[in-house]
This record gives C-alpha cells, structure tokens and sequence, in this order.
C-alpha cells in the first residue's frame, strides 16, 4: 500500500508540470504577437506621396532644406594663467607630497632657501593657486620656528595642493 501512495504523488507532480509548460507556450504566443508592430497604413502613403508631388511642381524636389544655424556669438578669450610668477616672488622650493586628511604638506627647499613662521608664501602648480601665511612649521613632529634647505618639514595650508606644486616666498 505505501508503494502505491508514493507513485501516486509522482503522478501528480509531472501533471502539474506538464500543466505548466503548456501554460507558459501560450503566455509566449500571447506575448509574441504583442510585440509585432502595426504594419502602415495606405492612407500615410498617399499623404507622402501628394506632398512629395507638391515638391515636384514648385520644382524643390531636390534642394535641400536649409539647416538653421544660430548667429556667430562673439566669445571671450579664455584667460590664461601667467607662465611665470609676479617678479615680487622668489622661489623656494616644490611640494614633495600632500597629507590630505591633516591638510599639510612636505616640502624640500631650494639651496640657500629658508622658511619662517610668518612668512606669506605662494602655492602655484596645475589646479593649484593661493597664497597663505605661514603659520606651523614642524620637523619630526616638532614644531619650529625656521627650517632650512636640508630640513624635512611639514607645512600646514589652507587649501589643496598636489605634488610638484611650486612654492614662492612673497617678498613684502
């Protein structure tokens, strides 16, 4: 009696599957014939024609239309950055790298060159163009108040800068 139970119930899956696919045949046909684009009617074949026909007779049939344009604008000359510094600027040295989260930025100084806590110097490079006040110089996390040419520092700014960016020392 239980084999007989069991092939009953196997019975009854393949039915339902076979119900199944033969309702997802129909839902395709169904779909498939949505999906056919109406095909044109005469009707706009003939207005076509008697317009093309009008052309013909006032003889534009093969002048293109004119395109339209808008008039010419005068337009301004994009203002370009000065190749070299204003003459009142020295330079001192170039960004060796940027600390985005701290907003500070290590340095390395021209020769002869030094740096002192309120200096006002001149950060210019490819996107990059302020100038600020010195305010914090550090050397191994140590703050100072000079560094010199062979010092590794960091220098707080206010604004991004970038690697290779050049620094000037504002003379006032």
């Amino acid at each position: 009696m239980a084999a007989k139970k069991a092939t009953k119930k196997v019975k009854r899956k393949t039915k339902v599957m076979s119900k199944k696919r033969t309702i997802g045949k129909a839902a395709r046909k169904r779909t498939a014939t949505r999906r056919k684009k109406p095909a044109k009617t005469p009707a706009k074949k003939a207005v076509r024609q008697s317009t093309a026909d009008k052309a013909k007779s006032r003889g534009t049939a093969g002048t293109p239309k004119p395109i339209r344009t808008r008039a010419p604008q005068a337009t301004k000359p994009t203002p370009s950055r000065p190749a070299t510094p204003i003459s009142s600027e020295q330079r001192i040295g170039i960004v060796t790298h940027y600390y985005s989260h701290l907003s500070v930025v290590a340095m390395q100084l021209e020769p002869g060159a030094t740096l002192r806590v309120g200096d006002v110097i001149h950060i210019w490079g490819h996107t990059t163009d302020f100038t600020q006040k010195v305010e914090s110089l550090e050397v191994n996390h140590a703050p100072v108040a000079e560094v010199g040419a062979k010092d590794d520092f960091g220098l707080k700014v206010n604004a991004h800068a970038r690697e290779h960016d050049i620094v000037f020392k504002v003379r006032s």
